[in-house]
């Protein structure tokens, strides 16, 4: 059975010509929202997905705005609203080192190198020059772990497990 990858979720329509407007769930917008490219919708009561080829593709403030081949008008696109946006797992291109898909991290337990258990990884944030991993704290707190080298010294995708160097401040 295919493994589905989220890469975002159709949140409004856009205009009158059949754009979209659509919160990325990926770390390659440009690559997975590419012309010509296949993405699957997948809607919350629908039987079954819905192949979508995209014709176009532009980023507007915080969302990236695309259109779909043979859905020319907002009619034919108020439908998708609430849809997911995925790819198959066949369509995941290999990384460089030391880099990661997120349903890779999100899951892995986090230890120090001094080997206390902080915790799971349970979301990736995106704010800026680079990622921000959340771990949900055995105590119910939330710490917010930079994936930076100076922090993050090894990733065990195999073992599901992420050991750190906690730099001052950071577990207070």
């Amino acid at each position: 059975m295919e493994k589905w990858f989220n890469v975002g979720k159709i949140v409004n329509t856009h205009g009158l010509r059949g754009e979209v407007r659509v919160i990325s769930k990926t770390d390659f917008p440009k690559e997975r929202y590419k012309v010509g490219n296949i993405l699957t919708l997948f809607l919350p009561k629908a039987e079954a997905p819905i192949e979508l080829k995209v014709k176009s593709h532009r980023s507007h403030k915080n969302f990236d705005l695309l259109t779909f081949e043979g859905y020319d008008n907002i009619n034919m696109v108020e439908k998708f609203r609430d849809g997911i946006l995925k790819v198959p797992e066949s369509q995941l291109g290999k990384l460089k080192e030391n880099e990661y898909y997120f349903h890779e991290i999100i899951g892995c337990s986090v230890v120090t190198v001094a080997g206390e258990e902080l915790g799971t990884i349970k979301e990736i944030l995106t704010p800026g020059a680079n990622d921000v991993w959340v771990i949900k704290g055995d105590k119910g707190k939330e710490i917010l772990i930079p994936y930076i080298e100076d922090v993050v010294l090894k990733v065990d995708i195999n073992e599901k497990l992420v050991t750190i160097e906690p730099i001052e401040g950071l577990l207070s």
